[in-house]
Parts: structure tokens; C-alpha cells; sequence
């Protein structure tokens, strides 16, 4: 089992400082996400300033760009960090695909397979000399004149990770990508009784084995070294988990334990906070001790590794740390050791 770290929020630089810290204290791979900043940028100067962790996106917006974008920028990030780039791939929703990126919005899951099936496609143009008669439903790619194709890259192609909540695009993940990045809005019985299927599915359909697929099991965590602490993380995660849980696509976490209502409330809450921006405060009120502990981990630091054992051990071959900013990688410093004497078996 690998440990990584996933970066969401910050500047560019604390990213690039979060990757040299966790590098040196000994995380696999570290992550970025699209929010605020492109992360390509990040994770291109990190390259210049680590030499052993695997980079990754966690996520690019694949709808915001489309196949042939991805596949350039994956192939050139491969390449100047030396065969550590993995390219993670997500959908976003809806109303950022089409309001904020004024991108195209259809059948998403079916969409991000064509999507993942193009960028390989074009990849073996540039490395085996294959031509380029990609034609799909969503996107065709027929033309690529040697002047606009590479070189071979001398590492290969990155691998593929997809994001996924829902069955379907869970399937699709099993079906054409290389890992999955496990959404941190789960439960453990969502987990084993949704996900995991689903992706056996996607094997099964492709006629894989999963064997070297690689899976991502990430938990939203509310720790503290005091009671005060404690206290703020988890406020902090109850607002998280109503935030997430207002998008209708996620409403399928909710529902599988009969919080369907919730779901409901949430998104209609988030509606309102469009003029009244305290009901994300509001939302989170809403947000009981039973959802709290099914969706989260909240334990003191030195219960926040066990926790994760127990809920990933024997399913996830990674297990990020969602850190909002690079600072935050100090307080997972139990867990990663916890976790890493696991696999060392240490202990």
C-alpha cells in the first residue's frame, strides 16, 4: 500500500513546497488538484525539484480540455519528470463543465471512455507509428502530420486514473484506465457494495484482471491534538460533506443508507446559498454524528492510520491524505508512519 498526499487548495509554490516535503519525509506520490490554478504548473516546476515521487493530477478536468490537449500535456509531463507523471483524470459536473468552462456536456460516463480511449489513441501515433484514425461518437482525431507529432517518449505513457462516485463511471474506470481515484465522499458500505462491483464489472467487460490496476482509497479526516482542535476539524468536515452531498450526482452515497432526504435538503440549501452564502455554514448543521462517523474518519492523530486500515486494508493500493494545503502534511505525519510500518510490516 503506497501513501500519498493530495494538494487541493493553495498557491502554485506551496504545492511545489508540499511535493519537496513529501518527498523527504517519504510519501510515494503527491497530488494536485484543478481549483484555483492549472496544475500543470505545479507539478512541471515540482519536477525540476524532486527526483523520486510519482506526480499526479487528482483531478484534470478532462471535459474542459479536450483528448488531444490532455494527451500533449500528460506526454510532456511524463517526460520532464523522468516517467513519474500519472494522469488523473475527472469530469467535474455539470454546471462547471458548461458555465464555467462553456464545454460540452453529455452522457458523461460514456463520454469519459471515448475521452480516455482518444488520448491512448494518439499516444500510440507518436510512440509506435500507429496512424490516426480515432472516430468516435464524441471525438475524432484523423490528423497528425510529423510536424506536430513528437518523438517516442523515452518513459513510455503515463498511466491513466479516474475519478469516479457513481457505478457507471466506476465501471468505465475498470474498463479502459489504470487506477481509480476513489471519491472521499464514500462510505465503507457504499465502498464494498457499490464501488467495487462496479468496477469488477468494468474488468469484466474489457476482459482484465485488474491485476497492477491501482486504486485509490481516500477519506475526508476531522483530527486534532486537543479538544478544540478536534472540534474545529470536525465542523470543518461536516461543511465538506454538506457541500459535496448537495450535488445531485453524489445523492447515491446518501440514499444507499436511506439519507435520501438529506440529499434533497442539501441541494436545495445549495440553491439558496447563491444569494445567501450563510447556508453553506447552515448546511453543515445538518450533518449528524451518523453520517459523520459513516463518511469520515474523526480520531485523535494517532487513531487517524488504524482508521484507515481498517477501512482500505486489502482493497486500495494508495491511500491519499486530502490536504487542503501543503502545510497541512505535518499533521498526517502519524498516520503516514503508521501506515507505512503496516506495509513494511513493521508492524
Amino acid at each position: 500500500m503506497k501513501i500519498d498526499a493530495t494538494v487541493v487548495t493553495g498557491s502554485t509554490e506551496t504545492f511545489v513546497e508540499a511535493a519537496v516535503s513529501a518527498e523527504r519525509n517519504g510519501y510515494d506520490a503527491v497530488w494536485l488538484a484543478e481549483t484555483a490554478h492549472d496544475p500543470t504548473v505545479g507539478l512541471t516546476l515540482s519536477a525540476s525539484r524532486t527526483g523520486r515521487i510519482t506526480l499526479g493530477t487528482a483531478i484534470t478536468v478532462a471535459f474542459a480540455r479536450t483528448p488531444l490537449t490532455a494527451a500533449t500535456t500528460a506526454n510532456d509531463l511524463h517526460e520532464v519528470s523522468g516517467g513519474r507523471y500519472v494522469l488523473g483524470l475527472g469530469t467535474q459536473i455539470k454546471p462547471h463543465v458548461e458555465k464555467r468552462f462553456s464545454m460540452p456536456w453529455s452522457r458523461p460516463a460514456d463520454r469519459m471512455r471515448e475521452y480516455v480511449q482518444a488520448v491512448r489513441a494518439i499516444w500510440a501515433t507518436w510512440n509506435d507509428g500507429e496512424p490516426l484514425r480515432f472516430t468516435g461518437e464524441f471525438y475524432t482525431h484523423t490528423l497528425m502530420p510529423p510536424f506536430f507529432s513528437p518523438a517516442p517518449n523515452p518513459y513510455g505513457t503515463p498511466p491513466i486514473h479516474l475519478a469516479a462516485v457513481g457505478p457507471r463511471m466506476t465501471e468505465v474506470a475498470g474498463e479502459v484506465a489504470d487506477g481509480l481515484l476513489a471519491h472521499a465522499f464514500s462510505t465503507e458500505r457504499y465502498l464494498h457494495e457499490v464501488t467495487l462491483p462496479a468496477l469488477r464489472r468494468g474488468f469484466e467487460k474489457a476482459g482484465r484482471d485488474g491485476s497492477g490496476f491501482e486504486l485509490s482509497g481516500t477519506a475526508l479526516i476531522a483530527t486534532g491534538s486537543t479538544e478544540e482542535e478536534l472540534a474545529a476539524s470536525v465542523r470543518d468536515v461536516r461543511r465538506q460533506i454538506a457541500f459535496y452531498g448537495s450535488t445531485p450526482a453524489y445523492a447515491p452515497v446518501l440514499e444507499l443508507h436511506g439519507w435520501g432526504e438529506l440529499a434533497t435538503e442539501l441541494n436545495r440549501r445549495s440553491r439558496l446559498a447563491a444569494k445567501d452564502p450563510s447556508q453553506w455554514d447552515a448546511m453543515g448543521e445538518l450533518i449528524d454524528d451518523e453520517v459523520l462517523h459513516a463518511i469520515a474518519v474523526v480520531a485523535e492523530p494517532d487513531g487517524v492510520g488504524p482508521a484507515l486500515a481498517r477501512r482500505f486494508s486489502g482493497v486500495a493500493a494508495r491511500i491519499p491524505f486530502y490536504a487542503p494545503t501543503g502545510a497541512d502534511l505535518d499533521r498526517w505525519e502519524p498516520a503516514r508512519r503508521y501506515l507505512q510500518d503496516l506495509t513494511t510490516g513493521d508492524r
